[in-house]
């Protein structure tokens, strides 16, 4: 397996382990009386996701050359991504849940930013397929992830208003 596969292999494992913690603190958080908002558009980032992992396979050159500093800006995110699951604890999930009465978390890098987790997302998207020199790649999945995360902000805004003054 080239150095290339293996670090895609590593991705997709990482992200099947997020989704089964997230389904954890998912089911956790519905039982305790938390509520979905904005289901229809998660498949849209469940089919975004798989699209763009796919797509960077399909796109992969027969020797893919490793490029090391949007290797190295990857590998930074990840680090964030840790510190943001950290952060969130138990209230960690790839879906929309707001448990009514929670105070809004505003430890760790919620801090410093709003949504963090989606700014790291954007960076993923698009420095991930840059790792291989996959330009037209990291554009398009950019691009559509703007799109759907534009709308997915709007509904969790919507969602935590009530919250704020918690």
């Amino acid at each position: 397996m080239t150095p290339a596969y293996i670090i895609i292999a590593l991705v997709v494992a990482q992200r099947l382990a997020e989704l089964a913690y997230a389904q954890h603190n998912t089911r956790a958080l519905l039982a305790n009386g938390a509520v979905e908002v904005g289901g229809a558009h998660y498949p849209l980032f469940v089919a975004l996701h798989a699209g763009w992992l796919l797509a960077i396979v399909l796109a992969l050159p027969r020797s893919a050359p490793i490029h090391w500093l949007p290797l190295a800006g990857y590998l930074a995110l990840e680090l964030l991504r840790v510190w943001t699951m950290l952060s969130l604890g138990r209230y960690w999930t790839t879906r929309i849940i707001t448990l009514p009465g929670a105070p809004i978390v505003r430890r760790g890098p919620y801090r410093l930013v709003r949504h963090p987790n989606y700014l790291i997302v954007v960076g993923e998207i698009a420095l991930l397929p840059l790792v291989f020199g996959e330009v037209r790649v990291a554009a398009l999945f950019s691009v559509l992830n703007g799109v759907l995360l534009f709308w997915r902000i709007r509904e969790e805004e919507t969602a935590l208003a009530p919250r704020q003054r918690l």
